[in-house]
């Protein structure tokens, strides 16, 4: 990991001195910009600003700005013994008296035999615990010197084309100026400070705390904060000293144009400066690193360059990912002139904002870029942004979806290489898996539950209504075999096989008859955080078997059949794997026309619950199409009409993918309408579900990140689709945007196309081939013409196209 870490950097640095494909002096597009006319009165008003190892978020404040420091692997915490040693013994009875209908006493004895031992995630509440929390790395403080109240023209922007934060206004006569990024070339958080005259401020660090947390190490000296602090492993006897993870960085001041640099009790004090630029640099040691050494190195490698270099450098290298893809729905002025919280209102309104939609897709891969990166570690529940030391849900890694759904934009939105550290995360679980395997099922293979952290945490959680589900090894390994499937690339696949074949052989052994079907089943599990109700009004979650499972062990059992064939390895193992396939009950519909969450007809406790996992199968996975599983996919439209569309952001944010499967771009534009809708400060919208905040984050509430990402890939969704062995262009285009035109986007096949519309049909389609594939293009009856590398190809009656294609060469078609 830490060589990946420091070959991205110098790959970066290369990018910047050799150039790359996007042209610098190409414009900044304006669309892709937000902005307020005031500061940020809450933290999710505030800009998110990352290079996919440190973040930082700045408000934007007049007198006193306030820029929250964030660093990716900034974890309390320590692995831990998280066994039960009653599990397997217990695991016979489990199973009796699931198969016996007794489903109630089954979870009893679970919740006294088959929970994690130890705290698990303390309720998400784990700051001081084992288990451990993401925490903010601190807060930045400017602080001015100025009598002056008066302040007119003030804006700060966020654009998502150079990754900058910019605030302006007029104060007293002065005009006033900054800038804030995190440098994708350098490393460190840059802030540029400029006035018309010159100023005094101040600059400090702090980092909230509590009784039960230990203050870091705060010194100022020699033009240079220093910062020195640990985190409590969890542990620690209350008094003692931590044992957790250091953390570290240094604060440097440069004025340019002149002024003075002065130390004070703890703090840098800066007079009759017209400009200076603020260099920030964060590590921990989780890469093994000396904290001060490793910071002061970023520093003295930053602090050489002047700040247009710096800029230049950043912006190089952030726009070699952002600017691969582009996406045009169209524009309304009036609207992109607007402040995004009077943007917002102004769209709960009246939808007609079509490059409202483009900014929110391209905002969800600037979050992806900005949060993760490769040799780092995968986007958490917020990303890589935190202002707590208590992060909801600690910051972990929920693995039912969440997780999992941070990354669905990467591989069509041109990002493949940010889907490398959830692939490395996925494998750093094995070893620890393949112990909690044995432990709990006394299986071979590893397997995974609901929870995940840095430490490896792959037990049970500690209550069994969500913390039993055991499927969660199986859902990432479907992320790598779709970095495969986007890639084509053998070298990878045979790296990551042995991953994928130990979480199908967790289930060849724990696979279950159920006596009463004789269907194999996973027995115990759940409906990720569902409930049912019993014959005699019990609320229950634990099952023997559920709709997801089955369509997750079947998904990753054809992926290592196929992974298998395509290697030219393992058949008799292939073989095995086919054979329990064929046992698992079949995707079902349920008596009143909806598709079944579990095994058996129990009745919903809650039908209208944000999870929706026995559509798994619709989307990510691709069991359910409207084409090849048409009763299916009418069922699995009346389960969406059941369910509801109101629901938390990350929820609704899934509902659009599911509503674009479905061909249905209507439905999954009013889905995106309904996640955009505004939230107040207390973080509901005026329907009491999920949504928006201002600065665009999605809202649980509270904030999650999953939602962003989830809303992105659906947009993308309803663009282009390539998952059932075949491109649709448009296939769930909404009536809103008429017309419109992308460029970057990729399919399976390891491919890129771009493609325009106008009145509702595409007009122009290109494909280039990265690899050599057999493409094919569904047409729906459009009659085209087709050329490869220019030369025209004979007219085909078919509604697919099949166009074998060597690296580099490039199809145009067009319709007629």
């Amino acid at each position: 990991m830490r060589n990946k870490l420091s070959h991205f950097i110098l790959t970066t640095l290369l990018l910047v001195v050799c150039g790359c494909q996007n042209n610098l002096s190409e414009p900044v597009d304006a669309a892709l910009a937000y902005h307020f006319n005031a500061p940020a009165v809450i933290w999710e008003e505030s800009f998110p600003l990352g290079n996919g190892r440190i973040g930082v978020m700045p408000d934007g404040g007049i007198d006193c700005e306030n820029y929250v420091l964030n660093e990716i692997s900034m974890w309390s915490g320590s692995p831990q013994n998280a066994d039960n040693p009653a599990a397997s013994a217990s695991l016979p009875e489990i199973r009796q008296l699931l198969f016996a209908g007794q489903n109630d006493k089954a979870q009893e004895l679970m919740y006294r035999t088959f929970t994690c031992g130890g705290l698990g995630s303390n309720g998400a509440n784990s700051f001081d615990k084992p288990y451990g929390s993401y925490q903010l790395f601190g807060n930045l403080v400017v602080e001015f010197e100025n009598a002056d109240d008066s302040v007119s023209d003030y804006r700060r922007e966020l654009c998502l084309d150079n990754a900058i934060a910019t605030v302006d206004y007029k104060q007293g006569g002065v005009v006033f100026s900054r800038e804030a990024f995190t440098s994708f070339a350098d490393d460190v958080v840059v802030i540029r400070l400029k006035a018309s005259k010159p100023q005094n401020f101040n600059v400090s660090y702090n980092r909230r705390s509590n009784a039960l947390m230990q203050e870091p190490v705060c010194k100022a000296e020699d033009g240079v904060i220093c910062i020195q602090g640990q985190l409590p492993d969890g542990t620690e006897a209350e008094g003692a000293p931590l044992r957790g993870m250091t953390y570290g960085g240094k604060v440097k001041v440069l004025l340019p144009q002149g002024g003075r640099i002065s130390d004070g009790n703890g703090r840098l004090v800066v007079t009759d400066a017209t400009e200076a630029v603020l260099l920030v640099a964060m590590k921990t040691n989780y890469w093994g690193d000396d904290v001060q050494k490793a910071s002061e190195k970023l520093i003295n490698q930053a602090e050489g360059k002047p700040y247009a270099k710096l800029k230049e450098a950043h912006l190089t290298a952030f726009r070699r990912l952002f600017r691969r893809v582009k996406v045009d729905l169209g524009h309304r002025p009036e609207r992109e002139a607007m402040p995004m919280d009077e943007r917002q209102l102004a769209f709960a309104n009246d939808h007609n904002d079509p490059s409202l939609l483009s900014l929110y897709y391209q905002f969800g891969r600037y979050l992806l870029i900005s949060s993760t990166r490769p040799g780092s570690l995968p986007p958490n529940l917020q990303g890589l942004w935190a202002n707590t030391i208590k992060t909801p849900w600690n910051g972990d890694y929920h693995l039912n979806i969440n997780l999992q759904m941070n990354l669905w934009p990467a591989e069509k939105g041109n990002l493949a290489e940010l889907h490398e550290p959830l692939i490395e995360w996925t494998c750093q679980q094995v070893e620890s898996g393949r112990h909690t395997a044995k432990v709990f099922y006394d299986a071979r293979g590893w397997v995974t539950h609901i929870l995940g952290n840095l430490w490896q945490f792959t037990s049970p959680g500690e209550g069994v209504s969500w913390g039993a589900t055991n499927t969660a090894a199986a859902w990432l390994c479907a992320h790598l075999y779709q970095h495969y499937q986007y890639s084509l690339d053998k070298e990878y696949l045979q790296r990551v096989y042995p991953v994928m074949r130990e979480a199908a052989l967790f289930f060849v052994d724990m696979l279950v008859e159920d006596p009463r079907s004789h269907y194999l089943v996973t027995a115990p599990t759940t409906s990720p955080e569902n409930s049912f109700l019993m014959t005699n009004g019990k609320k229950v979650s634990v099952c023997a078997g559920s709709t997801m499972d089955n369509q997750i062990v079947r998904e990753l059992f054809t992926n290592v059949i196929d992974a298998a064939d395509i290697l030219h390895t393992d058949k008799a193992f292939a073989d095995t794997l086919a054979t329990c396939r064929s046992r698992l009950m079949p995707t079902s519909v349920s008596p009143d026309g909806r598709i079944m969450e579990w095994l058996e007809p129990f009745e919903e406790a809650e039908p209208t619950h944000r999870h929706v996992s026995h559509l798994y199968g619709l989307y990510p996975a691709h069991e359910i199409s409207t084409t090849d599983t048409p009763q299916l996919a009418e069922a699995a439209r009346h389960s969406l009409q059941v369910r509801g569309d109101e629901s938390t952001g990350w929820s609704m944010g899934w509902k659009v993918n599911f509503w674009a499967r479905l061909h249905d771009g209507d439905h999954a534009y009013k889905l995106l309408t309904d996640l955009l809708r505004p939230c107040n400060t207390n973080g509901f919208n005026y329907s009491n579900g999920g949504g928006t905040y201002s600065n665009l984050f999605c809202a649980h509430p509270p904030f999650q990140i999953d939602g962003n990402f989830g809303g992105a890939a659906g947009i993308a969704e309803m663009l282009l689709q390539s998952q059932c062995g075949y491109i649709e262009i448009l296939p769930a285009l909404p009536t809103a945007w008429n017309e419109g035109k992308v460029s970057g986007l990729c399919v399976e096949g390891d491919a890129e196309v771009d493609f325009d519309w106008k009145d509702g049909k595409w007009q122009h389609f290109r494909l280039r081939a990265k690899a050599d594939y057999l493409h094919r293009v569904h047409t729906h009856g459009t009659a085209v013409t087709c050329k490869l590398n220019g030369k025209e190809l004979p007219a085909s009656e078919s509604e697919i196209l099949e166009i074998p294609m060597k690296v580099g060469e490039v199809l145009a078609v067009e319709a007629r």
